[in-house]
């Protein structure tokens, strides 16, 4: 399926047919593509570029699809990178998969600040779902793993 170009987003790069590999939802996803390109919110004289998730009900083209900004993109594979690096290496150490008395992961220098990551202890229902989360993690862990190495791959090719 084409992903539209009539549209405010303007994609400039594109990856098409993403539903037949969307994650455990490969080739019965909405998810029909991914594309890099102009944002939708760009005002005369200033142009951002951002990525945006195409999705598709089978008939028109959805609200749902989303566009983030492109530091937005990477601030949530960084996100993911450093909650699937405490799953693995220092979660089993707690009987909660977590500190309750310090339930910050860590702290992610960025633009002369920081990114807090940390276990949300105001979720009512963390008990149970912490443990959903710790073992979904690890039945996906494949399937994140593959991507994760051609990211490490990619960003050793660029010189990080």
């Amino acid at each position: 399926m084409k992903i539209p170009t009539t549209l405010k987003h303007k994609p400039v790069i594109v990856a098409e047919n993403y539903d037949s590999i969307d994650g455990r939802g490969a080739y019965h996803s909405d998810t029909k593509g991914l594309s890099l390109g102009l944002a939708q919110w760009n005002d005369r004289g200033k142009v951002d570029i951002s990525a945006k998730v195409w999705r598709h009900t089978g008939e028109k083209w959805s609200r749902q699809s989303e566009e983030l900004p492109m530091h937005r993109v990477l601030d949530l594979a960084i996100l993911l990178c450093r909650t699937n690096l405490y799953f693995r290496d220092e979660a089993y150490r707690h009987p909660r998969y977590y500190d309750p008395e310090h339930p910050r992961i860590d702290r992610v220098g960025l633009q002369g600040d920081a990114m807090d990551i940390e276990v949300c202890t105001e979720n009512p229902m963390l008990e149970e779902d912490i443990r959903l989360f710790y073992n979904v993690l690890g039945e996906d862990g494949e399937l994140l793993g593959e991507r994760f190495s051609v990211l490490a791959r990619l960003l050793r090719e660029m010189g990080y």
